[in-house]
């Protein structure tokens, strides 16, 4: 398999295609299920790209949707072999938001607002550490092992990458303010926030406390762009049990509008820097 097949992108892929013949057919989900003797909820997570989906079940679809053309089966047999591939964060085992990490991976632009914690793109391996340390405190030390090192193998997208991530990151004051470990060890996260913000393809803003209610108000959201045009944009939405994945062309619009009222009421990227740089000199007090 080539290096740069990404088997959760493929998915989606697929599922767009499937999608679009099932529809060129006139049929729905509901139809396409019966005949195939399935639950309809599998034709929407085949559809959707959250399932693994198999070459026979590419072969079964295109028989009901009757493409006569071998080589769009072929085409379509060959994407269901590529996803089924295993990506990079799979040597780390069981990781709850692997999709998310496959479509972060392949994406050519990020853009996160968090109200709690750095996110973790910017994340020192220290804070990382604390951090789900203490928001998961009965994971086991080789857990939250394994874990900081998947946040830093993601980092690498915007530190050694020949095509960086594009990462704009709007961040509340209530993140620069929670001490996660120690004053130290904020310090040292603050200071590397303000580092990492120079990078020529990484922004960062910050909204601090007297901007009083904002359009993000509600909770973490990011949404995530890809460099091929066929791969529509994803609002992903972190929860303690599942996620939340938002492909539709109206929902991403309107977390997009909510976005850019964010970087609006943000400080501007020079003001948060220094904004940064003074909460971190408080910590070395």
């Amino acid at each position: 398999m080539a290096s740069n097949v990404n088997p959760t992108v493929r998915r989606r892929r697929l599922g767009q295609e499937l999608r679009r013949l099932r529809e060129l057919k006139g049929m729905t989900a509901e139809e396409v299920a019966e005949r195939l003797l399935v639950s309809q909820s599998k034709i929407s997570r085949l559809e959707n790209g959250r399932r693994s989906i198999s070459q026979r079940d590419v072969r079964d679809l295109c028989g009901v949707y009757d493409v006569e053309d071998h080589r769009i089966v072929d085409s379509l047999m060959q994407m269901a072999k590529d996803s089924r591939q295993q990506g990079w964060w799979h040597a780390f085992g069981d990781i709850p938001y692997s999709v998310y990490i496959g479509l972060e991976t392949d994406a050519a632009s990020l853009r996160v607002y968090d109200p709690q914690i750095v996110p973790g793109l910017l994340q020192t391996p220290q804070y990382a550490e604390a951090l789900i340390t203490g928001a998961l405190p009965e994971t086991a030390v080789s857990d939250v092992e394994k874990r900081v090192n998947v946040r830093l193998r993601r980092q690498e997208r915007i530190l050694t990458a020949d095509q960086p991530l594009r990462l704009w990151a709007v961040i509340d004051e209530a993140a620069l303010r929670r001490v996660v470990g120690d004053r130290q060890l904020m310090r040292e996260q603050l200071e590397h926030l303000v580092e990492q913000s120079q990078l020529p393809h990484v922004t960062v803003q910050i909204l601090p406390f007297d901007m009083g209610a904002h359009p993000g108000i509600s909770g973490h959201y990011a949404i995530l762009e890809f460099p091929d045009a066929a791969d529509s944009s994803v609002v992903y939405i972190e929860g303690v049990t599942s996620d939340l994945y938002l492909e539709k062309a109206n929902d991403v619009q309107k977390y997009s509008v909510m976005y850019e009222h964010l970087r609006a009421q943000a400080l501007n990227v020079e003001a948060s820097r220094h904004f940064i740089a003074n909460i971190a000199k408080e910590y070395a007090r």
